[in-house]
């Protein structure tokens, strides 16, 4: 009883515009009442018009049972309406009062779906804590078997695992140069560091071979999903392969879920070089995906790990001032965050990384290691930035 009682006390803002709109309702159809009455005294009407209109029964009884289907009708209108968030806000400066309606608040956590690569999943494995279900799509040319092991190292709840197609698929790109190149090869190869990919595609299945079919599982998640969320990862080689797959795809252009886009914080040798964060829009936009929100690392890079990146041929991914079509507002409780959007897509630059002592060994002298620091996403960061664009 106080939850039915706490639900309609939402209405108490809107007493009187709903009694006036009940009044309104009233004389419409008392008007309505006499034009019907009008005209079935004067005009000859079918049979049928009879039964519509109850004319078989009493008059009494037909008053009641419209009084009775019009009150049903009044009660779950107005029980709907209390499921709506009501917010009086007073303007301090006019002394008038506003009525904003928000959006009715779903009791359950929300269905999260992941595009990316194992090391972008481990980042988002927070991620399960405040979902229903947290569904990792592997890229399609790794097989999953990689992927369950290591979530056996993890403790996280509610992770999935799924892979889009039975069997992995090679994944090929080309160059600026003309070269074609497997995905998984290409940071392997350090002549290759400028160069950039121009263009993404699987390998095409042998003479008489066709495409295996999506799995459900995958086509499932999508549909379901509240939030997909790609990356963060590599572009090419861990969140745009999905998307190659065209009934994939197609079921991620027509998914409700709010899209969400997790920038890399350092271009890619051989992959994204020279890449702003339009240009990874752009990709996106290009395999059949227009993020609702791009996030992107607004922090400081200290001078010596910039140098060490710049050393291996790799750039922060900066925002371009050219890109910005035009500013916008979004609400956040951190003072380095602001937004504007570009590509039809809303960036968010906010704080997403944090800095990480790595210890890297030479193929030459295996027994040696040195210590450097490097870039990386941080878990927790990113999962408040992303919860926050699901929750708002």
């Amino acid at each position: 009883m106080q939850t039915i009682t706490r639900r309609l006390g939402s209405l108490s803002y809107l007493v009187r515009p709903l009694a006036l709109m009940f009044i309104g309702v009233v004389l419409l159809s008392l008007g309505v009442a006499y034009l019907f009455i009008h005209i079935y005294r004067t005009a000859e009407l079918p049979t049928l018009f009879s039964f519509l209109t109850l004319q078989f029964l009493p008059r009494p009884l037909r008053g009641v049972l419209l009084l009775l289907a019009g009150l049903g009708a009044l009660a779950a209108g107005v029980w709907n309406l209390s499921g709506i968030m009501v917010i009086p806000l007073r303007d301090k400066q006019t002394g008038g009062d506003e009525l904003v309606l928000g959006y009715q608040r779903s009791r359950r956590a929300p269905r999260i779906v992941v595009l990316s690569g194992g090391a972008g999943m481990l980042v988002l494995a927070n991620l399960s804590e405040y979902a229903e279900r947290l569904t990792c799509i592997v890229p399609v040319q790794d097989p999953v078997e990689y992927y369950y092991r290591a979530s056996g190292l993890l403790s996280y709840p509610n992770v999935y695992f799924v892979v889009p197609m039975p069997k992995p698929l090679a994944v090929m790109v080309k160059l600026d140069d003309g070269q074609v190149v497997d995905v998984k090869h290409v940071d392997l190869d350090t002549h290759l560091a400028e160069r950039h990919v121009v263009e993404l595609h699987l390998d095409p299945p042998r003479v008489g071979e066709t495409l295996p079919p999506v799995t459900r599982l995958a086509l499932d998640a999508v549909r379901d999903a509240d939030a997909i969320v790609l990356g963060p990862g590599s572009l090419f080689e861990s969140v745009l392969p999905n998307l190659l797959i065209e009934e994939f795809r197609a079921a991620v252009q027509a998914s409700k879920a709010r899209k969400i886009y997790v920038c890399n914080l350092m271009t890619e040798p051989g992959l994204t070089t020279g890449f702003t964060v339009g240009d990874h829009i752009r990709q996106l936009r290009r395999y059949g995906v227009t993020p609702d929100f791009v996030l992107v690392n607004a922090q400081r890079i200290e001078s010596e790990i910039h140098r060490m990146y710049a050393a291996a041929h790799q750039e922060p991914v900066y925002l371009s001032p050219d890109e910005y079509e035009e500013t916008a507002i979004v609400a956040g409780d951190r003072a380095t965050e602001r937004s504007v959007m570009v590509e039809g897509s809303t960036v968010v630059e906010t704080d997403l990384s944090s800095s990480v002592i790595q210890y890297s060994t030479s193929l030459n002298n295996p027994g040696e290691s040195r210590a450097v620091r490097v870039l990386r996403h941080d878990g927790q960061k990113l999962t408040a930035a992303i919860m926050a664009l699901i929750r708002g």
